[in-house]
């Protein structure tokens, strides 16, 4: 009788073990370290062009989503080299943190001398920072720029201590700036990955990507005469949905483009840098079609 109720206890005991947890639900079972979380979702395409990337004959460039920041290809992306105008996308950016743009800017003598592009004001002229900020981002007048950071900055050395604050905030992490304009100057350097960083910035600013947009604008001076100017960004004329951003050319420089587009729901960012005269817009054109016209990669 004994040895029967032994059997019982042990096989109680057993039966017991089996048994689900408390709430009826089994305990769950440890994953190893590296199990992958499951999604709900499958991801979406990847952004990036399935088909190569074009060749170019630029030194340093790159392209990203400007949506997300995704690089989509790059070519010495971190080189340190002048940057030339396409720099003044900073001082835009700049420009839109230090407050309203209605704000009235008389031009000094101080602001007039410097070349090769510029405006032509007169010391003694009042325009508003709005009117002179498209026109900077338009034409790239040099004066322009000079009379702005100015103005910003209390002298064109504070304006560039704006535009380094401005630069790391960014994430910037290889760009000195020494003046607002982008002309040779020892110590002045960015990289095709900071002025990408730079430009998806501006791009994202509402009032600098609709000035950069424009092909032509018009400019009145204060004694009533009539500027047109034609965007130097061929681009804008000869892909539609090419809506940016900068251009800049110096000898140390040589030829700059920072191109935007927005095809089918999606926008990217190029920036070709120290390129030549016959291939800047070839290599600019090429990039910005492979990356919003190519088929996406899973």
């Amino acid at each position: 009788m004994l040895r029967q109720n032994l059997s019982r206890i042990l096989s109680l005991a057993v039966l017991c073990a089996t048994l689900p947890a408390c709430g009826g639900k089994s305990a769950p079972r440890p994953q190893p370290a590296n199990y992958p979380p499951q999604t709900s979702q499958p991801s979406g395409p990847s952004g990036i062009p399935s088909s190569a990337p074009p060749s170019v004959s630029a030194e340093s460039a790159i392209v990203i989503d400007a949506v997300s920041g995704k690089v989509l290809y790059a070519k010495n992306a971190d080189s340190l080299r002048p940057v030339a105008s396409t720099q003044k996308l900073v001082t835009a950016l700049v420009l839109i943190d230090a407050g309203p743009l209605d704000k009235p800017v008389q031009i000094a003598t101080e602001d007039t001398l410097c070349e090769p592009t510029k405006l032509f004001m007169k010391p003694g002229e009042v325009y508003n920072r709005r009117d002179l900020l498209r026109v900077l981002m338009v034409k790239s007048a040099n004066d322009v720029a000079r009379a702005l950071a100015r103005d910003c900055g209390g002298s064109l050395e504070g304006f560039s201590a704006l535009m380094n604050r401005k630069a790391a905030a960014l994430g910037m992490r290889n760009s000195h700036f020494v003046n607002p304009n982008g002309l040779p100057v020892a110590g002045q350097y960015s990289t095709a990955r900071d002025m990408a960083i730079a430009a998806r910035a501006a791009w994202h600013s509402p009032t600098i990507r609709s000035f950069t947009a424009l092909k032509t604008t018009t400019f009145t001076y204060n004694d009533g005469h009539v500027k047109e100017m034609e965007n130097t960004n061929r681009l804008l004329k000869k892909i539609p949905y090419c809506d940016g951003l900068k251009t800049g050319t110096t000898d140390a420089a040589g030829r700059c483009l920072i191109s935007s587009g927005t095809l089918n729901g999606r926008s990217t960012i190029v920036v070709v840098l120290k390129d030549s005269t016959p291939h800047i817009w070839d290599d600019s054109e090429n990039l910005l079609r492979w990356s919003l016209e190519s088929p996406q990669m899973p």
